[in-house]
């Protein structure tokens, strides 16, 4: 998501466009939440480039209005939006979009989101923020280390499904709590609280035992983004979207100490 070639330093590792997702085995996303629970209702600059050519099926119907510019329609348009909210962000010049009392009513009857942002719970890493954007903008999804259940993918899926969201980013962050907890629990073979451990047991598939120290903690952070994204893209209806070009699904790192989010491949 950064395309400042000084944004990139002190990242740790190499950054590359996001490829396709390799096919990960989970459990398909469940139709009957939509249809009950939920019914009724690519390149952030030269950083993030996952999104495929958007098909003249994604083009067909105008972009919606919001405020005074039309919404992303596609994954590339999104994704750019994004980087252009960060690059701000960076710099002290955020615009605070989409605030005005005009706005807030043209909200009440119709809402057009361009991205759905899974991330984090820590307190540091507001995505409306870090991404510049303002109301009727963002689904934010957000969970302590990103790790999924049912509620998580089906809020996801509501955005994508319901509302023709084309970009979901998941989006991890440098000096994560939840990362931290799971690494320090399976080195001491020590148990944390029942709800805690339960965050843990999710991100330990994910803890690089090549590393030691901050550094494998550091090293976990990226595979973990690198696991959701890749359970959220084998889930059939999301997968579906992605062959078409419809929808991206991208993983990235915000970095506290440079305010800057990279992709993580």
């Amino acid at each position: 998501m950064n395309s400042d070639a000084t944004a990139h330093r002190g990242a740790g590792h190499e950054q590359h466009p996001v490829a396709d997702a390799r096919p990960v085995t989970v459990g398909p996303l469940r139709r009957s939440l939509l249809r009950t629970a939920l019914t009724g209702a690519a390149a952030l600059g030269a950083g993030l480039s996952a999104a495929r050519p958007a098909t003249a099926a994604t083009r067909a119907a105008p972009a919606p209005t919001h405020g005074t510019r039309p919404r992303p329609g596609t994954p590339d348009e999104a994704l750019k939006e994004l980087a252009s909210g960060n690059r701000r962000w960076r710099a002290y010049r955020e615009l605070h979009p989409h605030e005005t009392p005009d706005l807030r009513q043209e909200l009440t009857t119709a809402q057009h989101p361009f991205a759905v942002v899974l991330g984090c719970i820590d307190s540091r890493v507001p995505p409306e923020l870090v991404f510049d954007q303002g109301l009727g903008d963002l689904i934010t999804v957000r969970s302590a280390g990103e790790v999924l259940d049912e509620a998580v993918l089906g809020s996801i899926a509501y955005g994508v499904l319901e509302l023709g969201i084309p970009l979901v980013v998941v989006l991890g962050h440098q000096s994560c709590g939840a990362v931290r907890a799971a690494v320090e629990a399976d080195r001491s073979g020590g148990r944390l609280p029942d709800h805690i451990q339960y965050l843990a047991d999710e991100i330990r598939p994910a803890i690089d035992h090549s590393k030691e120290g901050d550094a494998r903690i550091a090293a976990t952070v990226d595979a973990n983004i690198r696991r959701v994204r890749s359970r959220l893209a084998a889930e059939p209806d999301l997968a579906a979207r992605i062959k078409t070009g419809q929808l991206a699904v991208v993983g990235a790192r915000y970095d506290l100490t440079s305010q800057a989010v990279r992709t993580v491949t």
